[in-house]
């Protein structure tokens, strides 16, 4: 089995701030925090997500974002201090990225066991965080998304603990995959539909099957 590494993890409260006028209730200004961290079905200890119609849930209790990225937005945004934490993750990772990480694959952290459910897709409140309401396109476009994980079995997380990749699914659909099919208008109908028969989260399946619909009638 192939081992990978946890390199911080952040955990934030929901909070109302101050945005164009509005209060908005955001847990996205997440900070590192040290020691063990009780890692529940809906989310870490410490942590809470405002909104629950697009984050959280047993879907996406926890957000993880490879390292690796971080490479790639530091060459996009050299003005920027991006420090790990900076995309809202809960888990920043080392040894992951989209071509590598697949739906369904089992991850084990410390005495904690998650499966990844879906990538991550961007809404407004990165573009408050960055304070940069185009960074949400360019996030999108990217496809360098990270990855929501569910938890199978609670338990403790640190820094610094290995992520064993514990066993895959039958599909192989990678987080590029999925991405792919939301990104291309011209993406290849068979991708679309081994995606959709994957174990990818039901909701992204729901926005997928719209996307498609919505492509398919400017095609046609």
């Amino acid at each position: 089995m192939n081992t990978q590494s946890l390199l911080r993890i952040c955990v934030s409260k929901a909070k109302n701030i101050d945005w164009n006028g509005n209060k908005i209730a955001t847990g996205i200004f997440k900070m590192p925090v040290e020691g063990k961290i009780i890692v529940r079905k809906l989310n870490l200890e410490g942590d809470e997500q405002a909104d629950l119609t697009v984050h959280g849930g047993t879907d996406k209790a926890v957000y993880a974002y490879p390292v690796e990225q971080y490479a790639f937005w530091k060459k996009e945004l050299p003005e920027r201090d991006l420090e790990w934490g900076s995309f809202g993750e809960n888990l920043t990772t080392s040894g992951f990225d989209e071509d590598s990480v697949c739906i369904g694959d089992k991850l084990e952290i410390g005495t904690a066991h998650f499966v990844v459910t879906q990538p991550r897709m961007p809404c407004f409140k990165l573009g408050i965080r960055l304070h940069d309401p185009s960074m949400v396109r360019r996030f999108y476009k990217s496809g360098k998304w990270g990855f929501y994980l569910a938890v199978t079995k609670e338990g403790e997380i640190e820094t610094g603990d290995e992520i064993v990749r514990a066993g895959s699914d039958e599909h192989r659909i990678t987080l590029a995959d999925v991405a792919q099919c939301f990104i291309r208008p011209d993406v290849e109908a068979e991708l679309v539909t081994r995606v959709l028969n994957s174990n990818l989260a039901a909701q992204m399946k729901e926005q997928l099957h719209y996307q498609n619909a919505k492509n398919r009638s400017k095609s046609g």
